[in-house]
C-alpha cells in the first residue's frame, strides 16, 4: 500500500509539472514584441530537474518548481515593464523635443513680427515728424502772412489818418466844410 501510494504522488506531481511546461513551450512559440527579450525556455529548466524519488522530497520539488515558475514569470513581467517604462519615456521625450521646436518656432516667429511692427512704428514716427514738420511751416507761413496783412492795415491807417488830418488841416484854413461828409452840421 505505501508502495501504492508513492507511486501515486509522484504521477500527481508529474501531472501539476506538465501544464507549466507546456505553457511555455507555447508561449516561446508565439510572435512577440522585438523590444521584449523573449522568455527563458522553461522546458529545459523543467527537464534538468531530477524527478522526485520520494514523498517527502516530492513536495520540496513541487515548490521549487512553483517557486522557479513564479520567479520566470516575474522576470518576465519585470521585462515587460522594463520595456514598457523605456517605451513611455521614448514617447515623452519625443513629444518634448516637438514642444521645444514649436515653443522655438513660436518664439521666432514673435521676434520677427515683434522686429517687424518696431520698423513700422519707426517709419509712422517718421512720417508723423515730417508731417508735424510741414504744419507747423505752414503755420509759420500763415503767421507771417497774418503779420504782413496786419502792417499793411496799420499803413493803410496811418496814411489814411495823416490824409484826414491834411484833409482837416486844408478845410480849417479855407474855412470850407468838409466835401459830403456830414451835412446835418451845415444844414
Amino acid at each position: 500500500m505505501a508502495a501504492a501510494a508513492e507511486e501515486v504522488v509522484p504521477k500527481k506531481a508529474e501531472a501539476e509539472e506538465a501544464p507549466p511546461a507546456v505553457a511555455v513551450t507555447e508561449k516561446s512559440n508565439e510572435q512577440h514584441d522585438p523590444a521584449v527579450p523573449p522568455p527563458l525556455d522553461d522546458s529545459k529548466a523543467l527537464a534538468k530537474i531530477p524527478e522526485p524519488v520520494a514523498k517527502s522530497s516530492s513536495k520540496g520539488s513541487l515548490d521549487r518548481d512553483v517557486a522557479l515558475a513564479k520567479l520566470e514569470d516575474e522576470k518576465r513581467l519585470s521585462y515587460i515593464k522594463a520595456w514598457e517604462e523605456s517605451e513611455k519615456t521614448k514617447v515623452e521625450n519625443k513629444a518634448q523635443k516637438k514642444l521645444s521646436d514649436v515653443a522655438s518656432w513660436e518664439n521666432t516667429k514673435k521676434a520677427a513680427l515683434e522686429s517687424e511692427l518696431k520698423s513700422i512704428e519707426e517709419k509712422i514716427e517718421k512720417k508723423r515728424g515730417e508731417y508735424a514738420e510741414k504744419i507747423r511751416n505752414k503755420v509759420g507761413l500763415v503767421h507771417k502772412q497774418a503779420e504782413e496783412k496786419k502792417a499793411m492795415v496799420e499803413s493803410k491807417r496811418g496814411e489814411e489818418l495823416l490824409k484826414t488830418e491834411e484833409t482837416a488841416e486844408k478845410l480849417r484854413a479855407t474855412k470850407q466844410a468838409p466835401p459830403k461828409a456830414c451835412r446835418c452840421l451845415g444844414g
